[in-house]
């Protein structure tokens, strides 16, 4: 304890170099913090989201928009398709089951969605407090929406159209929230949910009448809805059912699992570049280590000199040069750590707003047990070499310099 206390005052005796070294430590720390929380939060909150989801149906486009659009909410989809040629890939064997989204409006940034009860079946999200729809203009808000807008079950609301906000609002026909969400960390919990028929009877001025059933008594051939999430019946028609869709009907099949391969692919490239800053700045952090404890090593021949006549043997005055360097790696991972978390909590407050993907500094991930690890290896390696050499210097000699 005494070797780690004057390692400690040794340290602070050159305030300058000691936070030039802990700065470079610390943000290389906290840039592989950060890699490693947003890129493992991103492939959690994808493979979540996708749980389930074999093929999404839509417009002809961009696939990747597609996908983005209509399983995590975080771009405008390509275009509507009608609703019987989606009925109509229903009827196929191949499909178990088919759950249409419909997009087109939002409230104060929040996606309104029209759909099916399928959808919260689908991730097995219960309401928490008050009801399921049971008619059109009748919403069911997830998590975080009522969160943020404060709405409870009773109140009413007025969409705009448009989803990023800011269009015109549908004041002639307000929504009421019947029911909230329960939590469930997925793409639910930042939508506004509503029957199919709401955004029919927004946009259609009233067609039918308001009311979920009529709208199946009266179904129209024209009406339209934006996209299909598609689940198989048996594997075996991934083979052959998208290139069916694509080929022979006016609509596109996207494969989540692909397109989001893609995805992460290109993400891969970014936060691999990020980590190789990291990288950069824990080399240049070591050099810079191991030039100040060289440096402090010929600057303290005569206090080397006065442990040795005290009776301190060359391996703890060389453990004296390495403790130097543990206090380094000790506190760089702490404010690594720290300074990761914030980046990520900020990087994610950015996304919350935008009511783009879930990330958070509020978790600790398995994968950085090894952070810390590697700032002691930095640390260490730099602090070796000034080690051996206090250790190898003969004590008369250090007097004879002193």
């Amino acid at each position: 304890m005494k070797l780690l206390a004057l390692a400690f005052r040794y340290l602070w005796a050159r305030p300058l170099a000691t936070v030039l070294n802990l700065l470079l430590l610390t943000l290389g720390l906290a840039s592989i913090t950060f890699v490693v929380l947003a890129s493992e939060q991103v492939q959690r909150s994808f493979q979540r989201d996708l749980a389930g989801i074999d093929l999404v149906v839509g417009a002809k486009g961009s696939p990747l928009q597609l996908i983005l659009a209509g399983v995590f909410h975080i771009d405008v989809p390509p275009g509507n398709v009608k609703l019987a040629d989606v009925q109509a890939l229903a009827a196929k064997p191949q499909i178990a089951q088919v759950i249409p989204i419909s997009l087109g409006d939002s409230y104060r940034g929040f996606r309104i969605v029209g759909t099916t009860p399928q959808y919260l079946a689908h991730y097995r999200v219960p309401v928490a407090q008050g009801r399921l729809w049971s008619a059109a203009m009748e919403t069911v808000l997830g998590a975080q929406v009522a969160q943020a807008l404060g709405l409870k079950p009773g109140e009413r609301f007025v969409g705009g159209h448009g989803l990023g906000g800011g269009g015109a609002a549908h004041a002639a026909m307000p929504y009421t929230v019947t029911g909230v969400l329960a939590p469930c960390g997925c793409v639910l919990d930042r939508l506004i949910l509503t029957p199919t028929e709401s955004v029919w009877h927004v946009h259609e001025k009233g067609h039918m009448g308001g009311k979920a059933d009529d709208a199946a008594d009266h179904e129209d051939e024209e009406r339209e809805i934006t996209l299909a999430l598609v689940r198989y019946r048996t594997p075996l028609a991934a083979v052959s059912f998208p290139r069916y869709v694509n080929s022979e009907t006016a609509m596109q099949a996207a494969a989540p699992a692909i397109e989001v391969t893609r995805l992460l692919r290109l993400l891969g490239v970014g936060s691999e570049v990020l980590q190789g800053v990291g990288a950069v700045l824990l080399l240049t952090a070591a050099l810079s280590v191991f030039i100040a404890l060289w440096t402090a090593v010929r600057e303290r021949r005569a206090d080397l000199a006065m442990l040795r006549m005290l009776g301190a043997s060359p391996g703890r005055v060389a453990a004296l040069l390495l403790a130097e360097g543990l206090w380094l790696a000790i506190l760089a991972s702490v404010l690594g750590l720290a300074l990761g978390h914030l980046l990520a909590g900020a990087v994610g407050s950015v996304l919350a707003a935008q009511q783009s993907l879930p990330i958070t500094g509020a978790v600790w991930l398995p994968q950085e047990a090894w952070i810390p690890a590697a700032a002691l290896l930095t640390a260490g390696a730099a602090a070796l070499i000034p080690a051996i050499s206090a250790y190898r210097v003969d004590v008369a000699q250090l007097l004879q310099r002193a």
